[in-house]
Parts: C-alpha cells; sequence; structure tokens
C-alpha cells in the first residue's frame, strides 16, 4: 500500500490557524472559531489570550461529554466572543466549479461543512468531467450529510443521489444546492445500509459511490449504525452495484484508532482484478506548519 497525505490547496475562504490542546482554531470566510478536536494533543503555539482575541466564537461541550466521540450524540454549546451571525456563507473554486456553503453554528459543534474533503471535490469533478457526456453518469452519495460531494459531481454534470439519515440536515443541504445555483439532485431520508441493500436487491448500478461513514449513529426509524458491526457489510453492497467500468468509490473514515489498512482490506475483500486503489491521510498544516490529521481516505477506480 502506498499511502499518500493529501491536503487541499484551493481553499481562499478557509484555514487552520493553530492547534493544540485538544483544540483548533479556524477561519471560515470573515469568522474565526475555537472548537474541540481530539487529535490535537500538543501544545498550542500560540498563547491562550491570542486565541480569545481572535475567535468570534468558541464551542463548549457539555460536561462529562468524551471528546473523542467526535460522532456522540451529547450536545454543548457557542459561547460568542465577538458580533458573528448564526449563518454565513463561504465560497469554494475549483475551476469552473463554483460552490457556496451556507454555515452555522449547530449545538454538537459542526457548522455544516468538512474543509479536508475538497481533496475529493476535485477528484470527483475532474473525474466525472473526463467522461463520455454521452452516457448518464450516476453517483450515490452515502451518509452524505450538506453534501460537498453531492454539489461536486452535479457540477460536473452526473445524476446524484444523496442519501442521509437526517431530515434537518438535507434541508440544509437542498439550501446549499440553491445557493450553489445547482439542480436536479435526488434527496432520499433514510438509514444508508438499508438504502444500499434495497439498491442491490434491485440491481441499480452507480458510476460513483461515496461514503463518509460515523463511528455511530441513528437512522431515522431508530436504525443502530455501528462502525465496526456494519462497514463489511456496506462495503459487500457497494461491490454489488458499482459498474465495472469508468467507476470509482471514495471511502473515508475519521474513526480514532481506524488505520488506513482497515479500509484497504475491506476494499480487497470484494473488490478484486484490475481495480487501483489510492490509499491517504488527509490533513490541513496550521500557521505553524503542525499538520492535524484529518481521516484516512481510499479511492478505488476502474
Amino acid at each position: 500500500m502506498t499511502m499518500d497525505f493529501l491536503t487541499p490547496y484551493h481553499w481562499k475562504d478557509y484555514e487552520l490557524i493553530d492547534t493544540g490542546g485538544l483544540e483548533k482554531l479556524e477561519r471560515f470566510g470573515q469568522f474565526i472559531l475555537a472548537r474541540p478536536e481530539p487529535q490535537a494533543v500538543w501544545k498550542k503555539a500560540f498563547p491562550e489570550s491570542d486565541w480569545e482575541k481572535m475567535a468570534h466564537a468558541k464551542y463548549r461541550r457539555q460536561k462529562g461529554m468524551d471528546p473523542a466521540k467526535s460522532e456522540s450524540s451529547e450536545k454543548g454549546e457557542w459561547v460568542k466572543l465577538k458580533k458573528i451571525p448564526d449563518q454565513w456563507i463561504i465560497s469554494f473554486q475549483y475551476k469552473d466549479m463554483s460552490l457556496r456553503f451556507r454555515l452555522g453554528l449547530t449545538s454538537f459543534g459542526h457548522i455544516g461543512i468538512f474543509p479536508e474533503q475538497a481533496v475529493n471535490w476535485e477528484f470527483i469533478y475532474e473525474f466525472i468531467s473526463g467522461q463520455d457526456r454521452k452516457q448518464v453518469f450516476k453517483v450515490l452519495n452515502l451518509f452524505a450529510y450538506t453534501g460537498g460531494a453531492s454539489l461536486a459531481a452535479k457540477a460536473a454534470g452526473a445524476d446524484v443521489v444523496h442519501v442521509d439519515s437526517s431530515k434537518p440536515t438535507l434541508t440544509w443541504a437542498k439550501e446549499i444546492m440553491e445557493v450553489s445555483k445547482l439542480d436536479g439532485i435526488r434527496w432520499v431520508v433514510e438509514d444508508a445500509l438499508k438504502f444500499i441493500r434495497r439498491e442491490a436487491k434491485r440491481g441499480n448500478k452507480y458510476n460513483g459511490i461515496i461514503l463518509d461513514p460515523p463511528a455511530y449513529g441513528r437512522g431515522p426509524e431508530g436504525e443502530k449504525w455501528m462502525l465496526q458491526d456494519s462497514i463489511d457489510e456496506m462495503i459487500s453492497y457497494c461491490w454489488e452495484i458499482l459498474m465495472p467500468s469508468d467507476s470509482f468509490i471514495i471511502f473515508s473514515l475519521y474513526s480514532m484508532g481506524f488505520s488506513a489498512l482497515v479500509e484497504e482490506n475491506l476494499i480487497k475483500t470484494y473488490f478484486k482484478g484490475s481495480s487501483k486503489t489510492e490509499t491517504a491521510e488527509l490533513f490541513f498544516p496550521d500557521r505553524n506548519g503542525r499538520k492535524l490529521p484529518l481521516g484516512t481516505m481510499l479511492r478505488l477506480i476502474n
């Protein structure tokens, strides 16, 4: 396995300023946020007073919450240190792909975007744009959140199915599609495993599959998702529904303790033969050159 390290270079509206003390200081457009980051186990480069001066808002977890459980359903609160709106817009530009994102301060500490995934948006746009436009290129985005990958695929001309178990999150994703001046994405509020199981049974096929599963979560009907219990079955269905040529899978993991070898072994269990795989660790450097790890990623290309 060849391991690459990837960071998005085309961001203008995002910057990782400093990391450390289990926190990160980030700029989204004109606003700076301080948020928990369980992997930033080193000391901060800037003094705490600088963080307080720079940050417009700081997220604090509820007392007793485990910071290592980044996908926990427990909540916290935003403390506003300067004037900042509850919602604002940032942009991402790559060649002819122009995406806009409506961000917001949520009670879970998320704000509607994972900036490190921009490397995959660029790949998706390039791959789909290079295909024969006489054929419909079908993309399935599972655990799709607010849909940066869905937007990239749509901007490249694909038919996109966007699946997420949270109805409010899908409403948010629709708003982001509209501010990006795109349309035509198919929205599905459903448990991802249940949906892909049904697609395999129906014999439906896709040219691209994107999945960025959480460590654990709940479906709209209370379905329980545990990564270690369900991911093998999920990949088996990906194998059934992926077209054998001119196709790709992007499989990302942000779960502390999970090696990139986990992704490689899962994919190799089902995808054999001539498929090409690329494995990488995603990261952002802060202003002092410390590289914050932000998960692993595997791309399979047929």
